[in-house]
């Protein structure tokens, strides 16, 4: 359904996204350091949060890479992004696997910080899809 958005939604969905995962992670940090008294889980809600938006940014620099001249294989450039999509994405669950096993708190915090993010950019993406429709008609 994502895909049925128009073109330069999701530049506008992730800006929203960043700012209340920001939002939302500054909570979820205080609730952890003040009310559960766990520095390391703060820390790693931090972390998680910090490392979506690095992926986002990542992503997004990899596609305004992608080359445009002469009618690129669309295929060819669809597997290089899901390639390094994928590798990001493994990278980043197994450091939240290995520290989960090496410190729980702060392992149980970046995966906290992880869904915040994801949390966030489903609800900026569900608004938009609602706001503009599957086809763009609420611009």
């Amino acid at each position: 359904m994502i895909t049925d958005l128009p073109s330069g939604a999701l530049t506008r969905i992730m800006r929203p996204t960043m700012l209340s995962a920001l939002g939302v992670g500054a909570v979820a940090f205080a609730v952890a350091l003040l009310v559960l008294n766990s520095t390391l889980g703060a820390l790693g809600i931090a972390l998680g949060v910090g490392v979506a938006i690095l992926n986002v940014r990542v992503l997004g620099n990899g596609i305004v890479k992608v080359p445009t001249g002469e009618e690129p294989n669309s295929k060819v450039v669809r597997r290089l992004l899901r390639t390094h999509s994928a590798v990001r994405l493994a990278a980043i669950t197994a450091v939240a696997i290995a520290l989960t096993l090496l410190e729980p708190p702060l392992g149980i915090g970046m995966v906290v910080g992880l869904v915040v993010f994801q949390i966030c950019f489903v609800a900026n993406a569900g608004r938009a899809i609602l706001h503009d429709g599957p086809t763009g008609a609420g611009q």
